[in-house]
């Protein structure tokens, strides 16, 4: 959450002329509600099969696509097995508290609470060796823009992942 994955997605797709796929906003497009609405209505395994779902539908597409997929994405073995049929997979590292800085007081995350930096530093340890598993390209995003992180992912895609 605010590594820029809806921002830089758009922009490379659009460099790519491919289509652009943000699995929250398919999500909430297929439900009719929030994330947010979701995530308090239903529970967080009610949303994780539904990003499971979309994960699944935006991978079997033949459109050449740039697929923002959730943070959380990672957590289910399924979609860290999809993840790896189709690459290259994209990590936009940043740092937990530059998160923290980016989000300020966002009150649309469900996983935030009253400590931003302490659930952003759990989650990172958590989801860090799930995120190195999958990625084939890694792109430190903490002080560069949308533009930078494009053109880090377009350069390691062209000569081969050589991280950020």
């Amino acid at each position: 959450m605010a590594v820029g994955k809806t921002s830089v997605g758009r922009r490379l797709a659009k460099r790519r002329g491919w289509e652009f796929f943000d699995s929250d906003r398919q999500i909430e497009a297929m439900t009719g509600r929030t994330v947010a609405e979701i995530w308090r209505a239903d529970g967080e395994p009610e949303f994780r099969r539904l990003e499971a779902l979309v994960l699944a539908d935006a991978l079997a597409s033949t459109t050449p696509r740039v697929i923002a997929a959730a943070g959380g994405t990672v957590l289910d073995e399924g979609n860290r097995r999809l993840m790896q049929l189709h690459h290259p997979v994209v990590w936009l590292r940043c740092d937990p508290e530059v998160l923290a800085t980016r989000l300020g007081s966002s009150t649309h995350r469900p996983l935030l609470d009253d400590d931003p930096v302490g659930v952003l530093k759990s989650l990172d340890a958590i989801r860090r060796p799930l995120y190195e598993e999958v990625a084939d390209i890694v792109v430190d995003v903490d002080d560069l823009t949308p533009d930078q992180v494009v053109a880090c992912i377009e350069a390691a895609v062209e000569h081969g992942p050589a991280g950020g």
